[in-house]
């Protein structure tokens, strides 16, 4: 409990020093951890975005904040339109932008905006009338048939001078209206980029380039980062001798892989000066979002080149100004998507996921187990009810403790559950202790465990304190604790406390003993009860 007390001592005197100053919001690491930095302290984002067209609604806006408001967010994220904030060439409104900034300030919310620029889901629908119709100054796409699409060329320097500047005037506002107030915490450049329907653009310009030596930059980064590289991106090198001059063909061989290799490299070029000069304007944490590469599909069935985890050695060599990449999650997999891409020093964001009341278990194993920067369901404004929102319930817990979360990260001193009707038992190593963590319906208590009814999603996280205390924070999981130093002690539980967090301040509400913890076997939160319990651990012979 004094470890508690100091952390959380320690928590507020770093957030008091911080304020006066002005400082922008930043990335750092803690420990393994890559955290957001707002105001001086961090963090945690428990977001959601709104649909796409929602935020040009200018009349709804107080219903939509209101919404996000009672649904716990403290960040909401939120399209910035390029048809909208340049119509005519040249001349920028941003009274849109201006409208969702001061509803923000209004509902007490931080944004993250999303630049839906020269690309969004791969095409380019959002690109203002001047440069559709204009499309021999902003050319396409062409597809290996010779067909033009409605994307816009990544291999022309007219598109990429025309997308820079409006990010600049953007970000340029941004700055001169918020630069003080800091509603505006990170900024999302385009949106799940990539080629389709082909896994590379056929232009003129493209078949050159691709027909010409790979660039020495990333001839470079391959050379010296060789015992570390990608194990997709390792294989085709050395099944081509490990050259290091030569076409794309030459270097990595024939194939859809070089084909989006190519692609990613070329997206990332393009990328990269939008970003360079946009944080040259108003620096601001920036990262790139990723339609994801599920269901076996293959390159430019799913947007080809965009920022996937088994690209990361190529977005990071060519847009090095482009801060991480995060997964848009809308397939089955969960774990695992997380996992991909809180890796190699790319932290875990997840700026979309499928509107569902599933996400209110996924968002504590995302914060528990990968030291998760945020996490922001799809169309959050849809939510009917929120107050009673399965989601709200989650977020409303985890308000309570992101002091402790954050000040966790990085250290090792986290865990999280997530469990289906497939996955229904886990057992990490955390500090001196074996956890298990099962799905509740797995004891067989309750009638829904055992009459064919569907296991639904539950999660929890759980925080070290100390060498002998921990908190459980969660839905539907029940955490066994045993002794994992070999040295023939048994670990017996000492209390449980369900507990409320005011102020900073840990208030036991209820003993949790007898039935409530199986006569102190173990702790548990039962199916549909979100709450937090505080657990104190002793070892005997």
């Amino acid at each position: 409990m004094k470890k508690v007390i100091a952390i959380l001592l320690l928590y507020v005197i770093f957030a008091v020093g911080a304020q006066g100053q002005s400082q922008q919001p930043r990335l750092a690491k803690q420990g393994t951890a890559t955290q957001l930095i707002v105001d001086g302290k961090p963090f945690l984002m428990l977001g959601g975005e709104l649909g796409n067209s929602t935020a040009s609604a200018l009349t709804d806006l107080d219903t939509v904040f209101s919404t996000l408001q009672q649904t716990g967010l403290n960040t909401v994220l939120v399209p910035a339109y390029w048809e909208l904030i340049e119509p005519t060439e040249e001349k920028f409104d941003f009274t849109y932008i201006d409208a969702a900034i001061n509803k923000a300030r209004a509902y007490d919310l931080k944004i993250v905006m999303l630049w839906f620029g020269v690309w969004k889901n791969s095409m380019s629908c959002y690109a203002p009338l001047w440069v559709k119709e204009n499309y021999k100054k902003y050319p396409r796409t062409v597809t290996k048939a010779g067909q033009p699409q409605e994307i816009l060329t990544a291999f022309s320097s007219n598109n990429l001078e025309a997308d820079k500047h409006a990010f600049v005037a953007l970000m340029q506002h941004i700055g001169k209206i918020d630069a003080a107030e800091q509603t505006v915490i990170m900024m999302q450049v385009e949106n799940e980029i990539g080629m389709i329907p082909d896994a590379r653009d056929y232009c003129k310009e493209a078949d050159k380039l691709f027909n010409s030596a790979v660039p020495k930059a990333f001839i470079d980064y391959l050379t010296s980062h060789k015992s570390t590289l990608q194990k997709s991106l390792l294989e085709r090198w050395a099944a081509n001798g490990f050259r290091t001059n030569g076409s794309w063909i030459d270097i990595f061989g024939e194939g859809l892989e070089t084909d989006e290799l190519f692609t990613a490299w070329n997206y990332g070029v393009f990328v990269e000066e939008i970003a360079k000069a946009g944080k040259k304007a108003y620096s601001l944490p920036l990262y790139l979002n990723a339609a994801l590469n599920s269901r076996n599909r293959k390159p430019g069935e799913y947007p080809s080149g965009g920022a996937l985890a088994h690209l990361l050695d190529v977005w990071r060599t060519a847009a090095p100004s482009v801060d991480f990449i995060a997964p848009d999650i809308y397939d089955t997999g969960f774990a695992e998507w997380c996992a991909q891409y809180h890796t190699a020093g790319n932290p875990l964001f997840i700026p979309e996921i499928r509107f569902s009341d599933t996400n209110a278990a996924k968002v504590f194993y995302a914060f528990g187990e990968h030291d998760a920067m945020g996490f922001s369901p799809f169309s959050i404004e849809d939510i009917n009810n929120p107050q009673e929102y399965p989601l709200t319930k989650s977020y409303r817990i985890l308000r309570q403790i992101l002091p402790l979360l954050a000040a966790a990260q990085g250290k090792g001193n986290s865990c999280g559950f997530w469990f289906d009707a497939t996955n229904k038992e886990r057992t990490v190593t955390l500090g001196n202790y074996r956890l298990t963590g099962r799905h509740v319906y797995s004891y067989g208590w309750t009638s829904q465990s055992t009459d064919g009814s569907p296991f639904p999603e539950v999660g929890a996280l759980v925080i070290k304190l100390s060498d002998n205390e921990f908190l459980v924070a969660g839905t539907g999981v029940a955490v066994t604790f045993a002794n994992a130093l070999d040295n023939g002690m048994v670990t017996g539980i000492a209390s449980i406390d369900k507990v409320l967090f005011e102020d900073g301040k840990m208030i036991p509400k209820c003993r949790m003993n007898g039935d409530q913890s199986h006569q102190g076997r173990h702790l548990r939160i039962e199916v549909g009860d979100w709450n937090i319990q505080h657990i104190k651990l002793y070892n005997y012979k």
